[in-house]
């Protein structure tokens, strides 16, 4: 998916509060058993669990469980609502046990019907991520406790239920038989999680707080922290001043200079994780200059990566092709470089360049992230030096994209710039949802309309299931037929996820396949 910061920027929030008594007001600072989150932009888009795609995955993973659950440092799917899980020998059919004395934040225990019910219904609203279900065919209910699924394809569906998105089990009945869309809309839940919405207080600075979940069915054992409030804090330098002074105990984002000041902190815990989360530039292959294939190779050999990747001081490391090392896909020697010689002469070809037409290039990125604007401000720099002109805006997600999708290709941007992760710890996604032909254009901002490409994406899910060997050298194959022979795109850099949080706090541990969530349930207060 993208952040969606994917590139997930937000939309506007109305200033009104939705749920609950308390309002937006701040909770009192130094509380033990709350945990405070510092967030740089608005929560919550969505609370429909099966269309839910954007920021609100820092919450809803604290309310909402899938089957599975990826553990990042040992790369293995780990059990979560279901306790085993077997595969047929063709990879067709999947048999998951269900974990017993389970229940819904609204009273009904869990069982194999009611999980059924969810992923269908996730499947039928076709919305967020719901194609990571696109292989099953039918489920089916044997007994209370297991279900079975047919696949179309052969597909890794153990992965594939850890996703971050979409595949949530919740109860798809409201409470007092009330309309569910509706019982979502008003920021409530059905979950399974350890925490359960409290209040919703849309476009207030206490946008979102959780409390516990007494009848957890992992327990509340030892000193944890029974409520959460997700903050917005759009400013770092605000988020730093309430870090510092104990009045939030995690931020997720820090700018390099003051990340370097947190190291130093005696009062303040870091840590630095290598991230699945990567920034793309994206080429306009339908419309306008970038139509032409030299023109894209050209703007891609003026990119400064190493610049870049030096001006952000360790927050990010080099891309080598779109898939971040530690997926499978993520193939070695696709970093490129800059070459202005190359640039000039590829413009040169095309009747731009030093000494002859200007050419003028207009590009987008997210509003109030300094990494995009240091790459804009570079890459301006680099092609003014080829008599090209950059003319790049600053945009709130939602403006952004809707001029990406506008249906006159010739209103759309030269150049966009997204961040993008997977749904799954899968390489599938970049593929699917960037590269791969739809209509009308959803995330596939180079607008490539390939059959051939098409065919190639299509087949990587069973390919990565029943033959994975032969699926990195697809995934390889694909990424120097998309980047360096037809320039689509060009990778910027793997984000590095650096947090900052109070001394003390016990049991942190940063999963990049779940990006910026910290699961509370898991940590242990600091001492007070």
């Amino acid at each position: 998916m993208s952040w969606r910061i994917r590139a997930l920027a937000v939309t506007a929030a109305l200033a009104v509060a939705v749920t609950g008594c308390s309002g937006g007001k701040v909770r009192e600072a130094g509380s033990a058993d709350s945990f405070i989150y510092s967030f740089n932009l608005n929560v919550v888009t969505d609370w429909d669990p099966a269309t839910s795609y954007s920021n609100e995955i820092i919450a809803m993973q604290n309310i909402y469980e899938s089957l599975t659950r990826y553990d990042s440092k040992t790369k293995k799917v780990k059990p979560l609502l279901a306790t085993e899980w077997t595969p047929s020998e063709d990879g067709k059919e999947w048999t998951f046990k269900l974990r017993n004395g389970v229940k819904f934040h609204t009273g009904d225990p869990v069982t194999s019907t009611a999980a059924k019910a969810a992923i269908e219904r996730t499947i039928e609203m076709k919305g967020g991520a719901a194609y990571i279900w696109d292989p099953v065919k039918s489920i089916e209910t044997p007994n209370p406790q297991t279900l079975v699924f047919k696949l179309k394809y052969a597909a890794p569906l153990d992965l594939i239920s850890s996703s971050g998105y979409a595949a949530y089990i919740y109860d798809t009945k409201a409470p007092s038989g009330g309309d569910l869309k509706d019982h979502f809309a008003k920021g409530r839940d059905t979950g399974t999680g350890p925490y359960t919405v409290t209040s919703w207080n849309k476009g207030q600075e206490a946008e979102v707080r959780l409390g516990q979940f007494k009848e957890y069915w992992g327990g509340w054992d030892g000193t944890r922290y029974t409520s959460i409030e997700f903050r917005n804090t759009p400013q770092v330098t605000t988020a730093w001043q309430q870090l510092q002074a104990g009045d939030v105990n995690f931020v997720q984002r820090l700018n390099p200079q003051l990340f370097e000041q947190a190291e130093k902190a005696d009062d303040l815990d870091t840590q630095t994780t290598p991230s699945f989360q990567n920034l793309i530039s994206f080429f306009n292959t339908e419309a306008g200059p970038m139509k032409d294939a030299e023109v894209r190779k050209a703007v891609q050999a003026a990119i400064d990566y190493d610049g870049l990747v030096s001006a952000l001081k360790g927050s990010v490391t080099r891309a080598s092709g779109v898939v971040p090392n530690g997926l499978t896909g993520a193939t070695p020697g696709l970093a490129a470089r800059q070459d202005a010689a190359k640039a000039t002469r590829l413009l040169n070809e095309a009747g731009y360049g030093p000494g002859k037409k200007k050419l003028t290039l207009d590009a987008t990125y997210a509003q109030g992230d300094a990494d995009q604007q240091t790459f804009v401000t570079l890459l301006s720099s680099a092609l003014k030096s080829l008599n090209v002109e950059l003319q790049a805006k600053p945009m709130q997600w939602d403006a952004q994209w809707d001029r990406a999708k506008t249906k006159d290709p010739s209103k759309r941007q030269d150049i966009l710039i997204m961040y993008w992760f997977p749904d799954y710890p899968d390489a599938y996604s970049w593929f699917l949802n960037l590269f791969r032909s739809a209509d009308p254009v959803n995330f596939n901002l180079t607008y490539l309309d390939d059959a051939g490409i098409d065919k190639e994406i299509d087949g990587l899910p069973e390919l990565t299931a029943t033959k994975r060997s032969e699926a990195e050298k697809a995934y390889g194959a694909l990424q120097r037929e998309l980047l360096n022979e037809r320039a689509v795109a060009a990778p910027l850099f793997v984000q590095q996820y650096q947090r900052a949080y109070s001394a003390g706090i016990e049991g942190y541990i940063d999963n990049p396949a779940y990006p910026n969530v910290v699961f509370a349930h898991q940590l242990s207060p600091a001492a007070s």
